[in-house]
């Protein structure tokens, strides 16, 4: 991978209160390098959210502004957030409209209730922090301990030490996507 692989691509990064912080910034951060630009949607735009240990992130755009048509892909933070994002009825619009259109999503530790109340997880393989596997393999996913799997369009990841691991599936899945379109 190089600096610019991702240049010309968006991806969408959803926030609410308690995302956890490194899973928030670590993610944003890799993506900007690799060239995308990374829009952060919160339930408000220009409104600063924090994350469990109280680092801030200011939204650009509002749930509710925005269209699967114009991103490339989506990003879902973990911590307590995913809690609050899935019941909003513009996140999940969204999440489906990713999904729909085959575009990637990557979620990590808890963020997987976002796709699971989307109704998008039945019969991928997924990983998640342990504490939500039932709730995915209720929801039909097949839940594995990996620190990052990569199931069609879904990358999924379990925890803060995995992140290294994790973006390096998501970026090359977004590579990927780039190079077939």
């Amino acid at each position: 991978m190089t600096v610019q692989d991702l240049k010309g691509q968006r991806i969408l990064a959803f926030v609410d209160e308690e995302f956890e912080d490194l899973e928030m910034w670590y993610p944003v951060l890799r993506l900007r390098e690799a060239g995308a630009v990374v829009d952060i949607a919160g339930p408000k735009a220009r409104e600063i959210y924090h994350g469990k240990y109280g680092v801030p992130i200011t939204t650009d755009v509002a749930f509710g502004d925005v269209s699967a048509a114009d991103y490339d892909g989506l990003y879902v933070p973990g911590g307590w957030a995913p809690d609050k994002l899935r019941r909003y009825a513009d996140v999940l619009r969204f999440t489906r409209e990713i999904h729909e259109a085959q575009k990637p999503i990557a979620q990590i530790c808890h963020a997987g209730w976002v796709l699971i109340s989307a109704k998008i997880v039945e019969g991928y393989t997924m990983t998640s922090t342990p504490g939500i596997r039932d709730d995915l393999e209720n929801a039909g996913a097949i839940w594995v301990d990996e620190e990052a799997v990569v199931d069609r369009n879904i990358v999924s990841g379990r925890r803060p030490p995995d992140l290294p691991a994790f973006m390096k599936a998501f970026i090359e899945v977004l590579i990927q996507k780039k190079a077939t379109n």
